[in-house]
């Protein structure tokens, strides 16, 4: 298959890149930054196209420029982890509703966006594709009305769009602003505490790799559309979750739990329902 991947050196992307050339496809893989991109380890197997979304242009047909993709897997999105800026709704959402739909419009029939897990706002438990969604930050909101758009232009055009509603992950590579590259820096530092929330609030989370897997995963089949969880399925508070890295790395540090608030913008306890994404993973 010829795979188009956006974000390609971007967290995830890097993982979903490297996995699809374990599976022999022939990737073409797309990024704002090529010098970020030529430090991968993937650069010399892939097809690279550098294109900023701010340089969006109606009169090129995006499907001929990325070579007419058999499948896309749409991990681009700027400015994060800023989730509350409203620069998601007033200018990324619609270069994204922009580009998706010349793509589309152009010929391309199976297309796989990551969504996020903030779409479910501060609804708590196991949830469930079918739920309403309730964003409350710039950016759930953003990505919310982004899949109602493409659900439109399904109705139209003959596409598999599969929307990966991601939760939490992580990994080498990840934004140092994230729980644990900042806990591996006090470790480094030899710090007496690391300060955290109480960290008694349940979370869903992946490792960067089998996000990678299951996104691969969803969009390489068409059984299975609309949106569906990308996620463990398994809550765990985050103290255990900082603690069970540091068992893993023989390594230890006193927790200052409480140090922080908890973010405004998440329930206490909630995780993926793993159901629908069980039916693609085992069938």
């Amino acid at each position: 298959m010829k795979v188009l991947v956006t974000g390609a050196s971007g967290f995830i992307g890097n993982y979903v890149v490297k996995q699809l050339l374990r599976l022999g496809h022939y990737v073409i893989a797309s990024s704002s930054n090529p010098e970020k991109a030529k430090a991968k380890s993937w650069f010399r197997d892939v097809t690279y196209i550098n294109l900023n979304l701010s340089d969006y242009n109606d009169d090129i047909n995006y499907f001929d420029f990325f070579f007419r993709p058999d499948i896309m897997i749409h991990l681009a999105w700027e400015g994060l982890p800023d989730f509350k800026g409203a620069f998601h709704v007033d200018i990324n959402l619609p270069r994204h509703k922009a580009f998706l739909q010349n793509m589309i419009c152009n010929g391309l029939r199976n297309l796989s966006v990551t969504g996020t897990c903030l779409e479910y706002g501060m609804q708590e438990g196991a949830l469930h594709e079918d739920l309403p969604v309730k964003p409350t930050t710039s950016y759930g909101i953003a990505k919310s009305e982004l899949w109602n758009f493409l659900l439109e232009l399904q109705s139209i055009y003959p596409v598999h769009v599969k929307w990966i509603r991601l939760f939490y992950m992580y990994g080498e590579g990840q934004n140092p602003k994230s729980l644990l590259s900042q806990l591996q820096m006090a470790l480094d530092n030899h710090e007496e505490a690391f300060n955290m929330s109480r960290g008694d609030q349940s979370r869903d989370y992946l490792p960067v790799e089998k996000v990678a897997e299951y996104a691969i995963a969803i969009a390489l089949q068409q059984k299975v559309t609309g949106i569906i969880n990308c996620c463990s399925g398994e809550p765990v508070t985050v103290k255990q979750f900082v603690e069970n890295y540091m068992i893993e790395k023989n390594r230890s540090i006193k927790l200052n739990t409480g140090f922080y608030d908890y973010p405004d913008y998440e329930p206490m306890h909630f995780w993926g329902d793993k159901t629908k994404l069980k039916t693609i993973l085992y069938e």
